[in-house]
Parts: C-alpha cells; structure tokens; sequence
C-alpha cells in the first residue's frame, strides 16, 4: 500500500503542482491556450486556485514523508476530488465537453484518499 500511495500521490502531486504553479505566476494571456476558462474567472481567483494546488501538493507529499500530522494528506486528496468536481462542472457550463483529463484527476484523487486512509 505505501508503495502504492507514493506512486498515485506522486503523479498527482507534480501534476498540480505544475499546474498551480502556472496558474499562480503566468498572465492571463499565457494561461489562454491551455485554459480557455480563465477569460471567464476573475484574474485572483485564478491566481487563488493556484496556490491551493500547490498547498495541496504539499500536502500529499510532506505530512507522510515527515510523519507529522498524516491526516493532512486525506485532506489534501479529498480537496483534490472537490477540485476536480468542481473544474468539471466548469469546463461543462462552458460549453467544454474536453473532461477526460479532469476525469483522470478526479478519479487519481479518489484513490489518493483511499490509499492515504493507511496512514491514519
């Protein structure tokens, strides 16, 4: 299982990790080929999702390394599923069937938060 978790929690981490990063540092303008949806989300807000997927990165990473406060990493994974439900309903309000990435997320922090349950 710890193995297990390493492996999913890993992925997902450097994903969102990358993803928050460009959220929180790149122009809107940057952010436009790849995210289509910023042109309709406040530029904070934006910004603001960034550094939650970065926090939450951290915290799939660091709590089980350290073995400080574990439960951080359910945490961080059960905000991941939230996220994720969440940028769906987004892309689909908008007219953006393209989910399967998000889907993929969705279902990659659904077993993050399953396998982060050994830990407590």
């Amino acid at each position: 299982m710890n193995l297990a978790y390493w492996i999913v929690a890993g992925l997902l981490a450097a994903f969102s990790l990358y993803g928050g990063v460009l959220k929180a540092v790149r122009s809107r303008e940057a952010l436009r080929p790849m995210m289509a949806w910023v042109d309709s989300t406040p530029l904070p807000a934006v910004r603001a999702l960034g550094v939650v997927e970065v926090l939450g990165a951290a915290g799939l990473v660091f709590p089980p390394l350290t073995g400080v406060a574990p439960w951080l990493a359910l945490a961080a994974a059960v905000g991941f599923v939230v996220l994720q439900i969440g940028a769906t309903r987004v892309h689909l309000r908008l007219g953006d069937r393209r989910v399967g990435l998000n889907l993929i997320l969705l279902a990659t922090a659904a077993v993050t938060a399953s396998l982060a349950t050994t830990w407590l």
